[in-house]
C-alpha cells in the first residue's frame, strides 16, 4: 500500500451540494458504468440476470489482465468529497498512516486501526469540536491491525483486535485511552498470504465473536484432488463448499468463543469478506464481499450480504448463485444448488471494504436502518470504478437490492485519484466518519438541513 501523503492545503470544512431529488434507478446494462457517471443520488440495482458471460478467461487464472493502479495525489486546494444536498463534510483528522477500520466505543470514543503503523488510535468522543483532532495511541506493535470490537458489547473489559496473523485482545475499561496491559493472543497463526484484512464482529449477546479470513489466491487453481468420500469427510468439519490445501480455513468467516477455545467455520465460499457488521436490532451478521478477478470488467460483482450460519457463497467453484467459475468447470456439480445469492450486488472491482448500518437519528428519517459501505476503488480493470461511499437501501430491515452513491468525487481523471475510502462508522452524535487510507485522512459527514 502507498504511504500516506501529507495534506497541506485542506480547509477544515466545506459544504458541497448535490441534488438528491428522486432519480430513476439504473438497471440492466445501464447499472454498470465508470467513475465518470458517479454522483450523489445516482442509484443502481444489479440483478443476477444482468451479469454478462465470463470473458478474458485465461489458462492461468492468477495472471492479471489489467493492472491499472491509480496515481494518488494530495487533495487539490479547497477540494472535499461531493455529498447530497444538506450534508457537510469536515476534515476530522489527517496525517495518519493508512487508517482503515473505525469503531465506536460504548462511551463514544473513536477507535481507528492505523494499519500502516501497526497501531490502534483513539480519539475522544468530542474530538470533532474545534477542528482536526489529535489521537492518542491505545496500542502498538500489531501486525497490520484491522478489525476492532469491544467485549462484552455493553460494558467492555477488553478490546479485541484483528491483526493479519492473529486475533489479540487488550484489557480495557470505558474511557481508557491506553491499553492497561499487554496483548493476549486469542487466535494464533492465521495465514497471511494475499488477503490480509481480518475484520471482527461480536454477536449481540456477546457469546460469539467472528473473524473474516480472505483467500490466499484469486480462484484456488492448485487445490489437490480429493475423492468424493474425502470431500464429504472434509466438509463435515469445515463446512459445505469449504476449500482445502492452501485455502483451508480461508475464504471464510470463522466464529469463536471469547477465550478462543473453540474456533470453527461459520460460513464458507466468501473469497474476501473485508468488512463485517451486525445489523442493529437483530443478530444478523453482514459482510462485504470482494470476488475474483480476470473474468471481465463487469465480473464478478462485489456485494453486501447477510451471512447465514453454515451458508456457502460459492467461491471458488461458483459465483453469484449457480454461475460456474470457468477455472473449475465440471468439478463440483453437487454444489450448484447450494450457493447463496448475496443480498446486494455491487459493481465489480469496486473493492468494497467496510459497512455500517445507520442507527442514529441525526440524518433524515429515510436513512434510518440503511447500510453505508466504502469502495476502495479498482486497480484491475481498464476503466476506473469505486472510490466512493454508497448507501444500500433497506425496507423494514430487508435489503431492496438498490444502492446509491453517497460520497463521490475522489477521482480526478482516468489515472489520478486523491482519496480511497476505507473505514466507516456512525459517531455518537450521528455523524458519519469515513477514513481515506491513501492520504491518511478521516472525514466527518453531518447533516445540516436543506438549503
Amino acid at each position: 500500500m502507498r504511504a500516506p501523503m501529507i495534506l497541506t492545503s485542506l480547509p477544515l470544512a466545506f459544504t458541497l451540494l448535490a441534488p438528491v431529488h428522486a432519480q430513476e434507478v439504473r438497471t440492466g446494462a445501464d447499472a454498470f458504468g465508470t467513475w465518470e457517471r458517479d454522483a450523489p443520488g445516482v442509484s443502481r440495482h444489479i440483478r443476477p440476470t444482468d451479469l454478462p458471460p465470463p470473458s478474458l478467461a485465461q489458462n492461468d487464472p492468477e495472471a492479471p489482465d489489467f493492472e491499472n493502479m491509480a496515481n494518488v495525489v494530495p487533495a487539490p486546494e479547497d477540494k472535499l468529497p461531493a455529498v447530497p444536498e444538506g450534508f457537510k463534510v469536515q476534515v476530522f483528522a489527517r496525517d495518519l498512516n493508512q487508517p482503515r477500520v473505525i469503531r465506536i466505543a460504548p462511551n463514544g470514543d473513536i477507535f481507528v486501526a492505523e494499519s500502516g503503523s501497526g497501531r490502534v488510535l483513539v480519539f475522544s468522543a468530542d474530538a470533532a469540536k474545534g477542528g482536526p483532532a489529535k489521537p492518542e495511541v491505545f496500542a502498538e506493535g500489531i501486525q497490520k491491525p484491522f478489525g476492532i470490537v469491544f467485549y462484552p458489547p455493553a460494558e467492555p473489559r477488553y478490546v479485541y483486535v484483528g491483526a493479519t496473523n492473529q486475533v489479540v485482545r487488550f484489557p480495557y475499561r470505558l474511557g481508557d485511552r491506553r491499553a492497561t496491559g499487554p496483548a493476549q493472543v486469542i487466535i494464533p497463526d492465521i495465514p497471511t498470504k494475499r488477503h490480509w484484512t481480518r475484520d471482527l464482529a461480536v454477536s449481540r449477546d456477546g457469546q460469539r465473536l467472528f473473524v473474516s479470513i480472505g483467500s490466499s489466491t484469486n480462484v484456488a487453481p492448485d487445490m489437490p484432488k480429493k475423492t468424493p468420500e474425502e470431500i464429504k469427510a472434509f466438509e463435515k468439519t469445515h463446512g459445505v463448499g469449504a476449500a482445502w490445501g492452501d485455502e483451508e480455513n480461508r475464504a471464510v468467516v470463522r466464529v469463536f468463543d471469547p477465550e478462543g477455545e473453540s474456533v470453527r467455520n461459520f460460513a464458507t465460499g466468501l473469497r474476501n469478506c473485508s468488512g463485517m457488521a451486525v445489523q442493529p436490532g437483530s443478530d444478523t451478521l453482514w459482510c462485504t464481499g470482494n470476488e475474483r478477478d480476470h473474468l471481465g470488467a463487469n465480473l464478478v460483482p462485489d456485494f453486501l450480504t447477510s451471512v447465514q450460519r453454515g451458508g456457502f457463497y460459492g467461491w471458488p467453484w461458483y459465483y453469484t448463485g449457480g454461475n460456474e467459475d470457468p477455472a473449475h468447470a465440471g468439478e463440483r456439480p453437487d454444489l450448484k444448488d447450494k450457493v447463496l445469492v448475496p443480498d446486494v450486488l455491487l459493481q465489480a472491482h469496486s473493492s468494497t471494504l467496510q459497512l455500517v448500518f445507520y442507527d442514529a437519528d441525526a440524518f433524515p428519517a429515510e436513512y434510518r436502518g440503511d447500510a453505508f459501505a466504502t469502495m476502495h476503488g479498482s486497480w484491475n480493470r481498464e476503466e476506473r470504478t469505486g472510490y466512493k461511499v454508497i448507501r444500500a437501501r433497506m425496507k423494514d430491515g430487508k435489503p431492496t437490492g438498490v444502492y446509491e452513491d453517497f460520497m463521490t468525487g475522489f477521482v480526478l481523471d482516468a489515472k489520478t485519484v486523491w482519496g480511497r475510502p476505507a473505514g466507516i462508522a456512525v459517531a455518537r452524535d450521528g455523524a458519519l466518519l469515513v477514513s481515506d487510507d491513501a492520504n491518511g485522512t478521516i472525514f466527518r459527514v453531518a447533516y445540516q438541513g436543506s438549503k
